[in-house]
C-alpha cells in the first residue's frame, strides 16, 4: 500500500503560491494539508530520524505548542524515514528528554511529499536539504520559506515570532519592523494621496517610514512571557 500520495509540481512552490496537496501516514494517523485550511500551519522538514539537532528542535517545538495553538498555529514535521523509525524516535526522545511529542510527524520514505515541495533537487545524492520550514496560511498558500543547514538548529523563538508578525500584516495591513515583537509599534501605511505627505511626523520618520502601536486590544499574542 502507497501511504502517500501527491502531485509533482512543474517547479519548486515559491512565496505566495498554494502549497502543494498531500495525504500521507504520520504519528496521529492520516493527514492531508487541506486538514489545516482556515488556520496558520509551520509545516518543517527533517532528513533523518534520530539526528540530534532535529531532536533538540523537537524538543523545544513540543515545549512551544501551547504558544503556537495561542497563534491559532498548527505544527506539522515530516522525515523521509518511516512511520515505525518515527515512533522509535518520539520513544527515545520521551527517554531522554522527558518530553511527547504533541505533533503528527509524516512519513516519507519515496520523498513524494519532499519533492514536490522542491526540498530535495533532482540531482541531488542523499536528504540532507530536507531541514525546511513553510509557514502555510489559512488558505493553503505559502507565506514564508525558511532553509537550515545540517549543522544549525532552528530557532523556535524567532518561529513563533515571524507567524505573529505575518498574523499582524494580514490582520491590520500593516508591516513589521526588524526585530519586532507582538505588542511592539508597526510600520504604518504610507500616505495615499498628497494630503497625507504634509501630516506632522515623530522625530527621524519621514512620509514613507512612520510607526505607531496598534489600536488597543489588537496586539497579537506570541511575545514570550
Amino acid at each position: 500500500m502507497n501511504p502517500l500520495s501527491s502531485s509533482e509540481p512543474v517547479h519548486p512552490p515559491l512565496l505566495h503560491d498554494a502549497a502543494p496537496e498531500f495525504q500521507a501516514r504520520t504519528t496521529l494517523g492520516m493527514r492531508s494539508l487541506s486538514d489545516y485550511r482556515g488556520q496558520w500551519l509551520l509545516f518543517f522538514s527533517h532528513p533523518a530520524d534520530f539526528t540530534p539537532v532535529c531532536a533538540s528542535e523537537f524538543v523545544a517545538f513540543a515545549r512551544a505548542t501551547d504558544r503556537f495553538k495561542a497563534l491559532d498555529c498548527a505544527l506539522l514535521a515530516l522525515s523521509v524515514d518511516s512511520l515505525y523509525s518515527h515512533l522509535a524516535w518520539l520513544r527515545s526522545i520521551r527517554a531522554q528528554f522527558g518530553v511527547e511529542i504533541p505533533f503528527p510527524i509524516i512519513e516519507d520514505p519515496s520523498m513524494v511529499i519532499a519533492r514536490s515541495f522542491g526540498m530535495i533537487a533532482p540531482s541531488s545524492l542523499d536528504t540532507a536539504l530536507v531541514r525546511a520550514v513553510y509557514v502555510i496560511d489559512p488558505i493553503g498558500v505559502i507565506r514564508a520559506i525558511l532553509w537550515y543547514p545540517m549543522t544549525t538548529g532552528r530557532n523556535v523563538e524567532e518561529l513563533l515570532r515571524l507567524v505573529a508578525a505575518l498574523r499582524t500584516s494580514d490582520a491590520h495591513h500593516v508591516s513589521t519592523p526588524e526585530g519586532w515583537q507582538p505588542g511592539d509599534d508597526v510600520i504604518l501605511p504610507p500616505p495615499q494621496s498628497a494630503e497625507g505627505l504634509f501630516e506632522p511626523v515623530a522625530a527621524g520618520e519621514d512620509w514613507y517610514y512612520r510607526t505607531g502601536p496598534l489600536a488597543a486590544g489588537d496586539a497579537v499574542k506570541g511575545r514570550r512571557t
